[in-house]
This record gives structure tokens, sequence and C-alpha cells, in this order.
């Protein structure tokens, strides 16, 4: 039976996410603060309580602060014409990054934001002074959680892994899925119940055309 949907990788910790993944698409409609550095003509009627009103083009006003979805903060930010500024968002702040520089695996990363690292990325586009410091928070904080991970990946068998992966953001249990893929796997192996290797399907299409032209 075929699958309905085949998974695509994320795209989130690169410069640019990946439209054609499932992860990224629900990444980019999370919220950032903003504020806006110049007026918004006509933009007031998707803000209706920032609105200036009739007299003003319902323009946002100078100064604004508003939450956006990440794909719109990005489109709208440019530094030379200076549209809007972005704000981090707490859990990227000082008193966080101190919290996962003392044990991150304490942290429950889900619970603050189910992307953390996609969305810690993709803030590094706005060009804040603290983009090194964000950058060397996402990194060691991953460091810092990825060996109980995939420990825990190794050592849950045919056990009910909800609990283990509550805490974890989407990358994280990708990475605990692939732990628990690899362990299966060699479970089965030690078996005996190891599929057979077959030749792919490229190598078989290969194959078929080479007959095909030597039967022309």
């Amino acid at each position: 039976m075929s699958e309905a949907y085949f998974r695509v990788e994320s795209g989130a910790l690169g410069p640019e996410e990946n439209f054609l993944s499932l992860d990224d698409i629900l990444m980019s409609h999370e919220k950032l603060p903003v504020r806006t550095e110049t007026p918004m003509p006509r933009l007031g009627a998707f803000f209706l309580e920032r609105s200036g009103g009739p007299e003003t083009d319902h323009a946002i006003p100078q100064g604004s602060k508003l939450e956006l979805p990440l794909w719109l903060a990005k489109g709208l930010f440019d530094n030379k014409r200076r549209i809007l500024s972005v704000e981090l968002p707490k859990i990227y702040q000082q008193g966080w990054r101190t919290v996962f520089s003392a044990d991150a695996n304490v942290v429950d990363l889900h619970k603050l934001g189910p992307h953390f690292y996609g969305f810690g990325s993709q803030l590094l586009h706005f060009d804040s002074p603290e983009n090194a410091d964000i950058s060397q928070s996402l990194l060691q904080t991953f460091i810092g959680r990825f060996r109980r991970i995939m420990d825990s990946s190794q050592n849950a068998y045919n056990e009910d892994t909800s609990a283990l992966v509550a805490r974890l953001d989407e990358m994280e249990r990708g990475l605990f899925q692939t732990g628990q893929k690899g362990l299966n796997d060699f479970q089965c192996w030690e078996k005996g119940q190891a599929s057979q290797i077959t030749a792919s399907s490229l190598v078989q299409n290969y194959k078929k055309r080479k007959l095909t032209d030597m039967d022309d």
C-alpha cells in the first residue's frame, strides 16, 4: 500500500524554508512580535485595533506593535527602507538563553515552541545584534539535548514513547523516530526477520532500458 504523503525534509535550518515541507509551512505561520517603523496604508483593515481610521486610509500608524506570521515579517523586512523592526521572542532572549546554558534538558521545548530550532534559525534573517548569541545558544542547546534523545530512542523497544517525546520540539521528534527505526531494524535483523536485499528501482529500470536497446 502506497503512502498518502511522503515526508519532505525541512529547510528551516538553512537560509530559506522548504515550502513543500509541512513542518516548514506550520513553522512559517508562527507569530513574531514586530514594531512598524513607517505608516502602512490600507493595512489597518486587517488589524482593526491598530487602524488609524477612515481619515488615515485605514493605515497602521508608525510605532504600532503587532504580531505577524514569520513569512509576512520576512517579506516586509528591509534594512534599507526600515518598514518594520523585529523584537526577539522571549524564549530567544538573554533570560532563556541563560536557562538553556545551565541545563537544556529540563526545558519543555515543545511547550515553548514546537519549532524551536527552525524558528530560531529563521530569526537570523533579521540582522539582530544578538544573532551570534542566538545561533550559539541554538547549537549548544541541541548538543546538550542530543545524547539524551538518542539514548532514550535506543532504550525504548516496544514501549509507549509518548512521554519521552512530549517535551521535544519537532526536529528532535524526527531524530527520536530515526533512532527508533534504527533500533527496530536492528532487532529484526538480530531475530533473522530482516527483509531480503533487492535491487533498487533505479537499477531495475536501467536494466529494462538496456534490454530494450539490445532488442532494437
